[in-house]
């Protein structure tokens, strides 16, 4: 018998990306408890960052797992998390939204112009 290996209403159906961007949504859902200012932020997932210009190098030596973009010309700040970087430095989902987390608190506090542990206090023991 052939067809999908489980319906699409089983979380087996669900992409890397959609589970990635479950994620992200579940740590912004428990920064929003504290932060209700960021319901005017707008919370990004793409899977790798771009390049500044065509053909050029990283700015330095590391690969960003966010990144951050203000709020200006009425324009809404933007939190980005970069699916696959976060993934290739963890091994499983528990890992994974550990890391994920630490990053949109780390963003999260630049947007804001606070310290990722004003942001959240157990920001750092997981």
């Amino acid at each position: 018998m052939r067809g999908p290996v489980a319906p699409p209403q089983v979380p087996l159906a669900a992409s890397r990306g959609e589970v990635f961007a479950d994620l992200v949504q579940d740590s912004v859902e428990r920064l929003e408890r504290r932060w209700p200012q960021l319901a005017d932020i707008d919370f990004l997932v793409l899977d790798v960052p771009r390049l500044e210009g065509p053909g050029e190098p990283w700015a330095d030596e590391s690969i960003p797992l966010g990144g951050t973009v203000p709020s200006r010309d009425g324009q809404r700040g933007r939190v980005v998390v970069y699916r696959r970087p976060v993934e290739i430095r963890t091994k499983g989902r528990d890992e994974r939204a550990a890391l994920v987390h630490e990053v949109v608190v780390e963003q999260v506090a630049e947007l804001l112009g606070l310290t990722p542990e004003t942001v959240d206090p157990r920001y750092g023991e997981e």
